[in-house]
């Protein structure tokens, strides 16, 4: 007899598609991490600028992005999304400019939906600059996940075997 070990149905598909959303969660968790370390940039610029330069609010958020997006795309190249787009990789540091340009495209509506909920938030409604700049960015952090991980990004097809038989 068979004893009891059941053999497995063959297979007409040799593999299945992997799920995406577990790699997508990990990702949005690292875009987030990486995205803190932008929002200290961001905050630190904003302030130097509206503060110790006297700069106007909108035009300091404005440059504050700029720095925290360089700041964040190196970490987000080099960590969160590590593996992802291995065809543009392979051309080295055209390959990077190639994903900056992108993603620069990207964060230019988002730095502009911040901008423009900054000006109402702050400069409309009188929320405190910092906690208005902190509900702007948040707003601009999925416009910029979403866009980012299909176009700077985009996922490498992943399949994973189909179950084996065994012996």
């Amino acid at each position: 007899g068979r004893g009891w070990r059941r053999e497995a149905a063959p297979s007409r598909m040799s593999a299945v598609p992997a799920p995406e959303w577990p790699r997508r969660c990990r990702q949005f968790c690292r875009y987030c991490v990486v995205g803190g370390g932008g929002v200290v940039v961001d905050m630190a610029v904003l302030h130097a600028l509206v503060t110790g330069w006297g700069w106007p609010a909108v035009a300091g958020k404005l440059a504050a992005a700029q720095a925290a997006l360089l700041n964040n795309f190196f970490w987000n190249d080099v960590w969160t999304f590590r593996g992802e787009g291995n065809a543009s990789r392979a051309a080295g540091w055209r390959g990077r400019l190639g994903r900056l340009a992108r993603f620069q495209a990207v964060c230019v509506a988002g730095i502009g939906l911040a901008a423009g909920t900054l000006h109402l938030l702050h400069g409309v409604w009188g929320w405190n600059l910092y906690l208005a700049n902190l509900a702007a960015i948040g707003l601009a952090t999925g416009w910029n996940f979403g866009l980012n991980a299909w176009l700077t990004w985009p996922a490498r097809r992943r399949v994973e075997s189909a179950p084996r038989a065994q012996p």
